[in-house]
């Protein structure tokens, strides 16, 4: 029981440092994400999507991370076909989800997606691994009306729900948390 009290104290303890240093003053310069590049290309019989973001922590959000607190960014598309009469449909809908986390005891740092987790030397390569997606299949071809116009909202953004709950208290007002870019792209005729 002493045990498990003591482990108690030191999860809420670092929970306590994340959010002290959340209250950081943020210093000059860029922060935040950045889309260099997004297309949509026809290939392998469905619609693929690559993109090429460019994303700089905030001081709170690598303050948090390298306290060991885990951070979720997830990238999204939706496919929809354009309707008069009615709300457009959705075609079609993917989403990758990403945990960046830090590993104190052997300096390193683990991007995990689904079951699969990496392990890096740098913040910098860790994150290199969610800032490029090439050849994300979207949808199929054979979902796609070719006479009806189509287009997709891609959205890429840190997903603060996922955080723990004692960090989560006090987000809104937060900006430095809030991390995130949207797209709309026309699909244009084949």
């Amino acid at each position: 029981m002493p045990r498990d009290l003591a482990r108690r104290r030191k999860l809420l303890g670092l929970a306590l440092a994340a959010v002290v240093s959340m209250a950081a003053p943020i210093q000059s310069g860029a922060q935040g994400v950045e889309l260099a590049s997004v297309e949509l290309q026809r290939g392998e019989g469905a619609l693929l999507l690559s993109y090429d973001a460019r994303l700089a922590l905030p001081r709170a959000v690598e303050s948090a991370l390298l306290h060991g607190v885990p951070v979720y960014f997830v990238a999204q598309a939706t496919l929809y076909r354009n309707r008069w009469y009615w709300r457009d449909e959705r075609v079609a809908r993917v989403q990758r989800s990403w945990r960046v986390a830090y590993q104190p005891l052997t300096a390193s740092w683990r991007v995990g997606m689904g079951g699969f987790s990496q392990a890096y030397g740098s913040l910098s390569d860790a994150l290199s691994v969610l800032q490029r997606v090439s050849r994300w299949r979207l949808a199929e071809l054979n979902q796609i009306d070719p006479d009806a116009r189509h287009y997709v909202d891609f959205s890429f953004k840190l997903d603060s729900s996922q955080l723990p709950s004692p960090m989560q208290i006090g987000l809104g007002g937060q900006g430095e948390w809030h991390l995130g870019i949207e797209r709309t792209l026309k699909l244009d005729a084949p």
